[in-house]
């Protein structure tokens, strides 16, 4: 399974869910009563499903990664467990919605964590995936869009797990057995302008300094070679620079749309 930073899990989904939870509704999360977000993360998740479900209920948060658990745990103060998603430590039955968002992508054998959701679940499974494949930028700095693309490109050939999945969860969903297999879409919507919040700074600053793009160096090697990557590094500075000036001129505006795909199955 890939692991990520606690500062990377909160910067990719901040904003998630802030506007819109009409993509959850097949959910049913005003008649759950037991709900596990398996490979919660620092809890984004979590947030959310403890906010749409009846006060009484119970919401547990499982991870692998215990410096996730922990900032979980300090920002939500919901009850969270350490676990794999394909062993999940809990009996048959023991909840009545097993949800996960960005797990399935980041595990070599999705169709195993899929199978252990339905065990524990008495009722609904639900997965909220993204299809990075079809993200989209738009910046007022050119060569961002164009240098985004390349990246994008490359990491996606040089990942070893489908980050693309999207919606073919359903395939997964059906081969588990489950029943009434009904998928939507969600698109998160990431969007910069002035004046700026102290994270969009951050962000900025990320990009002139080629941090950014360091957390994703071994796919981008993986898909071209190391010269490849650190021509695409200089550039990258380059590309940031030219942001963090723009913004020091309340002139840099960027959308990103990021495609979640939501789908949800019946334990038959």
């Amino acid at each position: 399974m890939r692991r990520f930073s606690a500062e990377y899990l909160e910067h990719t989904r901040r904003g998630m869910w802030a506007d819109d939870r009409e993509a959850l509704a097949d959910l049913d999360l005003p008649s759950r009563r037991r709900v596990l977000d398996a490979g919660c993360g620092t809890g984004e998740l979590t947030r959310v499903l403890d906010a749409e479900t009846p006060p009484d209920a119970a919401v547990l948060g499982i991870d692998a990664d215990p410096e996730l658990l922990r900032v979980a745990r300090e920002e939500t103060g919901l009850p969270y467990v350490a676990g794999d998603a394909t062993r999940l430590p809990l009996p048959d039955d023991a909840v009545d919605l097993a949800v996960c968002q960005a797990l399935l992508i980041n595990l070599p054998d999705p169709a195993a964590a899929v199978r252990e959701f339905a065990r524990v679940s008495s009722d609904l499974v639900a997965a909220i995936e993204p299809d990075n494949a079809d993200v989209t930028v738009t910046s007022t700095v050119d060569a961002e869009e164009r240098l985004e693309r390349e990246a994008r490109e490359a990491y996606l050939r040089g990942v070893d797990t489908d980050v693309a999945l999207g919606d073919r969860v359903r395939e997964a969903f059906e081969a588990a057995g489950l029943g009434d297999v009904r998928t939507g879409r969600y698109v998160h919507e990431k969007r910069v302008a002035a004046p700026y919040a102290e994270p969009d700074l951050t962000a900025a600053a990320r990009k002139a300094s080629g941090a950014g793009l360091a957390d994703h160096r071994a796919e981008l090697i993986a898909a071209t070679s190391e010269r490849a990557y650190d021509d695409l590094r200089r550039r990258w500075r380059e590309m940031g620079r030219e942001v963090v000036d723009a913004i020091g001129n309340d002139e840099y505006e960027r959308v990103e749309r990021v495609p979640f795909d939501v789908t949800v199955g019946r334990v038959r």
